[in-house]
């Protein structure tokens, strides 16, 4: 089919209208933005120091940059192709509207962002959207502008919505390149704003710019801090009630916690004393820390840290351990900002996590359970980053990143500089010890709290540890005392044929009258002897007598699960 040289001419000015459609970006930063939310990573940001506010601007003036190469680009390959759509049409004019637009389409990202969790989500709802818009453009917008009869007011309603106030500007462009084209005259001018209403579709832009923009920073603060919708008169009521305390000051908490275990107890007296000390001879100071979440759907509040003390000098490794639900994370969180105590608080280097969170976020770091990466970025690249946060520069950040990969064996084969996504999982028995390696060479100059659900670790680490079961320590101290103090008894294992269970029963009766079973499956018993009636000696004799029948047996001291699972039963009572 051949086109005449005026259809030509119309498709290469009418062009833009339909193909130019800038705000398909808008999906990128959208998914970006989303992605970042989805895999934790503004979190992990925030751990580490980096404000909202910050992370705002710098998000902001990326995508902007990355918007405005894109409308150059546009615009200088548009003109090198002849496209009488910028030809004619006053450059700087072209150049105002879209980097306004970009602008309002990257705070339209900002506050659509706020209402999504998953990036698949994200995706499909911004192509319908961009999709939607286009088309709704083409077929139903148009119509309505050319069409004198339809109201005009109603076309500037309709321009309110991002989409057409695009559509709008890129119709008038091309309007004007047509008739100019046709005429031999310029195109659009700036002297031409008010004629074509394009001055009304900037100051639409100009003003949803700012607006959504501020919606979207009001939302994401409201969101992230769980206060509600007058969150930002919070803090400035909290601050003129509760004028500013010095470092380590006492304080009263409101809320009665019962310790009745003598090793919490003498540890909450310890920190008593330390907040009454002017000078920091202890790292961590945790007094009297309490969270409470609000009920939902009728339940009642729901208190996951009741009454928290402990203190942990330079140079030692707590072990926190406890059961899901113990209220473990809660405290994590409250330790590094993420959420504020609901009495009580906690002092880093003699700086309160509630008024100094800021400065304490520059002598603290956090290594989360899960690993929270950016795919595309090497172990290098991550180091650099987070190094950036602590306020690291030129050598000292170089030497850092260096020594950092250096003891965990990554400089090895080029790994350091892989992308973290493929990266294989988990960690080989030699790495694991070699990374145990460096948390306690790490703890020489620091202090370290580390929650886990294993044994084996905080046992290698640990130089004290801390039972916390239902929001309160149930016991405190260092391994051996904690096994000294809870254990005191041995643990027989023998497994044998169903018909000689009733004389393993006896064996272990004879030798120890207070023995108490733990179980009994498929043939294997398990007692607990109590270290004080017997010797070791004993019970291998009994055996030994015996070991023709009983052929499989185990003895073993009490463990650190053995412990805890005792601990964590007497709570239960």
């Amino acid at each position: 089919m051949n086109l005449t040289d005026e259809q030509m001419t119309t498709n290469t000015l009418r062009l833009p209208n339909r193909d130019l459609k800038g705000h398909g970006f808008n999906l990128v930063i959208l998914t970006t933005l989303v992605y970042e939310k989805q895999q934790r990573l503004r979190i992990i940001m925030k751990m580490h120091g980096l404000g909202d506010g910050p992370y705002w601007m710098i998000s902001y003036a990326y995508c902007l940059a990355i918007s405005t190469v894109y409308v150059i680009c546009l615009m200088i390959f548009g003109s090198a192709i002849g496209l009488k759509f910028f030809l004619l049409n006053d450059y700087s004019l072209h150049f105002v509207f879209y980097f306004l637009y970009i602008n309002l389409q990257i705070s339209v990202a900002f506050l659509a962002s706020s209402a999504f969790s998953k990036v698949e989500t994200a995706s499909v709802v911004g192509y319908i959207y961009v999709f939607g818009s286009g088309l709704l453009g083409w077929f139903l917008f148009q119509f309505l502008i050319e069409d004198l009869s339809f109201p005009r007011h109603w076309i500037f309603v309709m321009e309110l919505y991002p989409g057409f106030s695009l559509f709008r500007g890129l119709y008038e462009f091309s309007h004007y390149a047509f008739q100019g084209n046709l005429t031999g005259r310029n195109g659009m001018k700036w002297k031409d704003l008010s004629e074509s209403s394009m001055d009304k579709v900037f100051y639409i832009i100009i003003v949803e710019w700012f607006f959504l923009l501020i919606t979207a920073y009001y939302i994401d603060k409201m969101s992230s801090s769980g206060k509600g919708l007058l969150f930002f008169l919070k803090k400035p009521f909290e601050k003129f009630l509760s004028p500013q305390r010095p470092c380590l000051q006492n304080q009263v908490s409101t809320v009665a916690v019962e310790m009745e275990k003598l090793d919490v107890i003498q540890e909450s007296e310890k920190v008593e004393t330390l907040m009454l000390e002017q000078s920091i001879s202890h790292t961590i100071v945790c007094n009297k820390m309490n969270k409470e979440y609000p009920g939902r759907d009728g339940n009642p509040p729901k208190m996951e840290v009741r009454g928290l003390s402990f203190a942990v000098p330079s140079g030692e490794c707590f072990g926190m351990l406890g059961p899901n639900g113990a209220g473990k994370t809660s405290f994590i969180n409250m330790m590094t900002g993420l959420v504020k105590p609901t009495s009580g608080s906690a002092f880093v280097q003699g700086l309160d996590i509630c008024m100094d969170m800021d400065r304490v976020y520059t002598s603290m770091g956090v290594c989360p359970q899960h690993d929270l990466l950016w795919e595309t970025l090497s172990g290098r690249e991550h180091l650099l980053f987070y190094g950036r946060l602590k306020n690291l520069k030129g050598s000292d950040l170089d030497q850092a990143v260096e020594e950092s990969l250096k003891s965990v064996n990554l400089l090895r084969g080029g790994v350091s500089d892989n992308p973290a996504g493929k990266y294989s999982g988990g960690l080989d028995p030699a790495s694991r010890m070699n990374l145990w390696t460096v948390i306690k060479r790490a703890k020489t100059n620091s202090a370290i709290i580390l929650t886990t659900h294993s044994i084996e670790e905080p046992e290698f680490l640990c130089d004290r540890l801390g039972k916390f079961v239902d929001g309160r320590l149930q016991c405190i101290g260092n391994p051996k005392e904690l096994k000294g103090r809870y254990g005191g008894s041995y643990v027989l294992t023998m497994t044998t044929a169903p018909e000689h269970a009733k004389d393993v029963e006896m064996l272990v009766q004879d030798v120890s009258p207070n023995a108490r079973k733990l179980y009994h499956i498929a043939g294997t018993q398990k007692f607990e002897i109590p270290k004080e009636e017997i010797r070791i000696s004993q019970v291998f004799q009994a055996v030994e007598k015996a070991k023709r029948s009983f052929k499989v047996f185990a003895l073993a001291d009490t463990t650190l699960e053995d412990v805890f699972i005792k601990v964590a039963r007497r709570s239960d009572l």
